[in-house]
């Protein structure tokens, strides 16, 4: 079952812009940045008590988030949810007709396992499962 908001992730132009305009909102910084070269994209994050904030900046053109600002924009990308046992969580949404991106978890930034939850069966909201992966 899922356990807690995770993070709210956002699609951005430029982290530079965005982590200075947020640095201004939160009165923090981020706390770590990061590259995930397989969805080609840079991040940032904050952190608002329990709750993440993750920036995302496209590095390629044929990234997702690269083709969600061509579409939509700066803004909200996806909503995720902390999850004790992410292939467990995947086969109780699957039963519940829900249809995943990503049969297979994928590492993710902030060292998480994850998978996405197509948006067509969640009002339109990008869904995404976390699990902390543990140590090696």
């Amino acid at each position: 079952m899922m356990t807690n908001v995770e993070h709210i992730g956002i699609a951005v132009k430029s982290l530079a812009v965005s982590n200075a305009l947020f640095t201004k909102l939160l009165g923090e910084k981020p706390y770590k940045s990061e590259a995930v070269e397989s969805e080609g994209v840079t991040t940032s994050f904050f952190r608002v008590n329990q709750t993440k904030i993750e920036l995302l900046e496209a590095t390629r053109p044929d990234s997702p988030i690269a083709k969600f600002l061509e579409k939509k924009g700066e803004g909200i990308h996806h909503l995720a949810f902390e999850v004790a046992d992410i292939y467990a969580e995947i086969e109780r949404l699957k039963a519940e007709g829900f249809t995943p991106l990503n049969e297979v978890p994928k590492r993710g930034a902030d060292n998480k396992l994850v998978c996405f939850l197509h948006p067509k069966e969640t009002n339109g909201v990008l869904v995404e499962l976390c699990q902390e992966i543990g140590p090696s």
